[in-house]
């Protein structure tokens, strides 16, 4: 009769990306050579530069990242997070954590699971650190939902233990 999820913000999710793991991952997905070539290609000796009001930078090198807004990066994002999905599926499972997982290319994450909700911010939180991705704790949001008729008012989410702040339930 109720749910709850948590929906992470990763934070400078395309700008992070590391190159030499993507190519792992395609490598490891099976993808044949001349397209993971095409993509090593793609992503070395890359350029950008900053606008700022009426500032603009001079250009200079990234060597991390797939461009935002590029044709590439919700292709190139899925494949990068496609490893992450499984092993944290795994993980949860082996931990008998019964959830569903949903990822949206604009770098959001979204754990929906009935209880269980502080080993899944720890186990998520803790993989997406190994895959070199950051959380944005100010944006992360706990949400409850009920079809029940009763008032329905659970407790905050208490990561403090884990260094992280409270998290109170948004209003749904």
């Amino acid at each position: 009769m109720s749910a709850s999820s948590l929906a992470f913000d990763i934070a400078q999710f395309f700008p992070s990306l590391n190159h030499q793991l993507l190519t792992l991952i395609l490598s490891k997905a099976g993808f044949d050579l001349k397209v993971v070539q095409f993509f090593l290609n793609y992503l070395v000796e890359r350029k950008t530069k900053y606008f700022w009001n009426n500032f603009s930078s001079s250009f200079f090198e990234v060597n991390m990242g797939v461009g935002q807004g590029s044709v590439l990066s919700p292709i190139l994002s899925t494949f990068y997070l496609s490893p992450f999905l499984h092993i944290l599926e795994k993980h949860l499972k082996i931990l008998d954590l019964k959830i569903s997982i949903l990822s949206f290319v604009d770098d959001s994450l979204f754990l929906i699971c009935n209880a269980c909700l502080y080993s899944s911010y720890n186990v998520a939180f803790n993989l997406l650190s190994n895959f070199s991705l950051l959380v944005k704790h100010s944006k992360t949001e706990l949400f409850h939902f009920s079809r029940s008729h009763e008032v329905f008012n659970p407790p905050p989410l208490n990561v403090y233990p884990i260094g992280r702040p409270i998290l109170y339930s948004k209003k749904t």
